[in-house]
């Protein structure tokens, strides 16, 4: 891990040769990764397979709503300024990759001092939003978004390099917004929840493994390159990161699975209709390692921004899980396991 300043702020010459340059303005906007907010999506969780429970409560649906969207909000900034230090850290590295050589650090559009500047204004952004919520769930949300962003951290500067370390660290950021969406809305994250985004985080993170991997040169036999971009891969290869892949992928859809069984009559007309949910997230997680496996793209973000079936498989699939759940929350149909 490079830390130099001279290296910051100073590509190699060949950084910038095909690299058009854009406007500061959205320069800091590519910084801060506003795709990545996609996963803030995490957050929403917890509130919304609750729903029912807090609405007999006497919570109303829009006050669930409105704090899950603003701890979401708060996730998703905190979450950049991590990014952008993580850039920072990252800059050499990054401009060794065929895409992340594109990012405003590692090209040179931004330099060091001024992204610094921006991942405080992008925190004390988030921390503010977060501030709206109030009082009492707002420590709470406060506490993990703290061992969020400390987590984010630690992986920036160490835990990235850590043999299997460097995956749990992502996993547990995955983790970290699920819990903070459950803080905010005042209810306990259950053991089902904490347990599908743990499996689901890590499948995403050896996916993200093994696509960079497949980008990098890995199909022609030579894993040099995935090497030289990201130093943990040594400790890797083909054979584990394609079977850390398949047993995530099983362990988070058998959790699921056993979910919506435990379920029982809760939302049975005629059979349990949750179970419906498991056919998009089935056609979903297999297209995702077709197409990591392949080596279409080097991250299950840009699969989920890019890839059409992925896209309608993940939009089936909240559709009818936000429609099944709504309908059990608003209409009191039955009660949810806790």
């Amino acid at each position: 891990m490079d830390t130099g300043q001279a290296s910051s702020s100073s590509p190699a010459p060949d950084a910038l040769a095909d690299l058009p340059q854009r406007p500061l303005w959205r320069s800091l906007i590519k910084l801060a990764r506003p795709m990545q907010w996609s996963k803030s999506a995490f957050v929403l969780i917890g509130p919304l397979y609750g729903l029912k429970d807090l609405v007999e409560q006497g919570a109303s649906v829009q006050r669930v709503a409105l704090v899950a969207f603003l701890a979401a909000g708060a996730f998703a900034l905190v979450s950049s300024a991590c990014y952008v230090v993580n850039d920072i850290q990252d800059r050499v590295a990054d401009r060794a990759h065929p895409r992340k050589r594109r990012r405003p650090i590692a090209s040179g559009q931004i330099g060091v001092g001024v992204a610094w500047a921006y991942a405080g204004v992008l925190a004390l952004a988030g921390l503010g939003l977060l501030a709206t919520i109030g009082p009492p769930t707002m420590g709470w949300v406060a506490l993990c978004l703290g061992l969020y962003a400390a987590n984010v951290l630690l992986y920036s500067m160490w835990l990235k390099h850590v043999l299997i370390a460097d995956v749990i660290s992502l996993a547990l950021g995955f983790v970290l917004r699920v819990m903070g969406g459950c803080a905010a809305a005042g209810i306990e994250p259950s053991t089902w929840l904490l347990n599908v985004t743990l499996f689901l985080s890590m499948f995403l993170a050896f996916g993200k493994r093994l696509g960079e991997r497949r980008t990098l040169g890995t199909l022609t036999g030579d894993s040099g390159a995935a090497v030289a971009h990201r130093r943990v891969q040594a400790g890797y290869t083909d054979t584990l990161l394609q079977m850390a892949v398949v047993v995530t992928a099983v362990s988070t859809l058998l959790t699921y699975g056993s979910y919506i069984q435990a379920l029982g009559a809760q939302h049975v007309v005629g059979f349990n209709l949750m179970w419906i949910t498991m056919l998009p997230a089935f056609y979903g997680m297999l297209r995702a390692i077709v197409m990591l496996e392949r080596g279409a793209f080097d991250d299950p973000t840009e699969l989920a921004v890019h890839d059409r079936p992925f896209q309608l498989a993940a939009l089936l699939f909240v559709g009818l899980t936000i429609g099944l759940l709504w309908r059990a929350g608003v209409h009191g149909v039955g009660d949810l396991p806790g």
